[in-house]
């Protein structure tokens, strides 16, 4: 054949495997040779087109999860946030109370679209490495080559970071080559092993840059990204390392070693030392939590990646925002409201507890009480004035005077009033993570290491909640997971912390507590069906 696919096709079978041919004469496609004849477009054909994939537009897919993806099952299964049933609204065959009152079973659909994603990506970018080995072979002078693979390298390493998140036992498949018969299951230490080792080997060619600068290098896996997920490897690392869960989740005890320099060091070691890699780039907290999510939020000091957004330039959604607002809320800015997501009762209590007050970040995070819209007036919703009732919040409030105004809304992004598809393609780049949580990461991996000393982690913990509030407190690991869920709602990170502080799994408002194996997600029941090389994850 004379012909090859540029753009790598999506692969049949959820792991991004398939058995045929990608050999294929495809109609209005360039030649190989031409796609690969210097340097900007292979990097163009490798490397760029894998970014299309960050975000998304479909729902499932993305960093992001836009919707019933990554994002959803991270959230709603944690203490954060519920999706209330309202009556007709929300029931969809009883998901999102699964998921919140950890019911859940192997055929959820956002698990499946979240497995599907994240192999989608990782057979994408296996392809592009194979293609770089063989350009390599064929130019092993090309210094660019190596460069290109490693940022490949480290784009497959993140989606095997979200997989070990949520899975814990996956194929580690690192070549388009690879039949599905060739595919076995790693245990979970395994995959942390891997991830780490991919993402240490990586960083050393990426560029010690900004990626949410708009620039050469906005949205790119730079050092910096790594080195987050990398603290973010060590701080979990006794989670990770731990192929049985179901006694007690792999809830930290003392610490383990992390690979690091060739050598080796306490994890809680591990952890300072990339926080503080990434502080060299010159990050800094913003004056206010918020401004990292305005509309024009490309040069905030604070965020280290995000998904670059622009209705004109992307179409990456970001839906979250619609999905919590009332009808009415919506429609005061001429978008949409799907009259969802809202804050449990346990999280809204965190801002309002007495050491709390004067917190700005309540303000900065929900939507409660009246609401006003752009024009400063009160939102009507009919001919009362719309009013959220954070505390009239339940699984299921169905038939109560507050079906549609129950519970405390995401606010955390500023709405862009030019906004298109209903508010979905917005002008705010979506925050993956900033430096509050490295600074938090760092306070939190002091304390673990010093036993509870009263003087570890302070500076750091005081830096963050200082910019919202002038009360301290001391640096404790309980103190820590508190202002975690103060600074960080909203942004997708609270069942890992929870996780790893052993209280994912706790009794809150409307849940009793449920089993250790509920801490790791069951492998998507189709994927487990199609290939005998996979077992299910125990308890499912």
């Amino acid at each position: 054949m004379n012909k090859k696919l540029i753009y790598a096709a999506l692969f049949a079978f959820s792991l991004g495997l398939s058995s045929c041919s990608l050999d294929e004469d495809v109609k209005d496609q360039l030649p190989e040779e031409e796609g690969y004849r210097n340097p900007q477009l292979i990097y163009l054909n490798t490397v760029a087109n894998l970014y299309t994939q960050i975000g998304a537009s479909g729902g499932g897919e993305g960093i992001g999860g836009t919707d019933r993806g990554l994002y959803d099952i991270s959230t709603f299964t944690a203490d954060e946030a519920v999706l209330p049933i309202r009556g007709g609204d929300w029931e969809d065959g009883g998901l999102w109370k699964r998921l919140y009152t950890h019911t859940w079973d192997k055929s959820e659909g956002p698990f499946k679209a979240s497995w599907d994603y994240l192999y989608k990506v990782i057979g994408l970018s296996n392809r592009s490495v194979d293609k770089l080995n063989e350009l390599i072979e064929k130019d092993p002078s090309n210094k660019f080559l190596p460069i290109y693979k490693s940022e490949i390298r480290a784009v497959r390493a993140i989606m095997y970071y979200y997989l070990l998140d949520l899975f814990a036992r996956v194929p580690i498949v690192e070549s388009s080559k690879t039949t599905i018969a060739e595919v076995k299951q790693a245990t979970r230490a395994e995959v942390f092993a891997w991830v780490t080792k991919e993402l240490q080997e990586s960083a050393p060619y990426l560029p010690n840059v900004r990626s949410n600068y708009t620039g050469e290098y906005y949205g790119r896996v730079t050092r910096p990204v790594a080195y987050t997920y990398l603290a973010k490897l060590a701080l979990n690392a006794q989670v990770y390392n731990d192929n049985d869960w179901t006694d007690n989740g792999g809830v930290p005890n003392g610490s383990t070693d992390f690979p690091f320099n060739n050598g080796k060091v306490i994890c809680w070691d591990a952890a300072v030392n990339y926080c503080d890699s990434v502080a060299t780039v010159g990050y800094e907290l913003t004056p206010k939590m918020a401004d990292n999510f305005k509309v024009k939020n490309e040069s905030s000091t604070e965020n280290i990646f995000t998904i670059p957004m622009d209705p004109s330039l992307y179409t990456a959604r970001m839906m979250y925002l619609i999905r919590s607002r009332n009808y009415s809320h919506g429609a005061a800015y001429n978008q949409g409201g799907w009259n969802g997501a809202s804050a449990t009762l346990d999280a809204f209590n965190m801002f309002t507890t007495s050491a709390e007050k004067g917190d700005t970040r309540k303000d900065e995070t929900y939507f409660y009480g009246k609401v006003k819209g752009p024009n400063g007036d009160f939102v009507m919703n009919g001919d009362v004035e719309l009013e959220y009732k954070p505390e009239a919040v339940a699984v299921d409030v169905s038939g109560s005077i507050y079906e549609k105004t129950a519970g405390a809304r995401m606010f955390k992004y500023e709405i862009d009033a030019t906004a298109q598809a209903d508010g979905q393609l917005q002008n705010n780049d979506y925050v993956i993570f900033r430096y509050a949580d490295i600074l938090l990461m760092k306070a939190e991996a002091k304390v673990r290491k010093a036993n509870g000393s009263a003087t570890a982690g302070q500076a750091e913990f005081d830096e963050v909640r200082s910019r919202s509030m002038g009360a301290t407190k001391t640096a404790t690991l309980d103190n820590i997971l508190t202002e975690r869920m103060l600074e960080l709602a909203w942004e997708g990170v609270r069942r890992q912390d929870l996780v790893r502080f052993g209280k994912f799994t706790k009794a809150i408002s409307g849940r009793p507590s449920s089993a250790p194996f509920r801490v790791v997600f069951p492998i998507p029941s189709e994927v487990d069906l199609l290939n005998e090389n996979i077992s299910q994850n125990t308890g499912y």
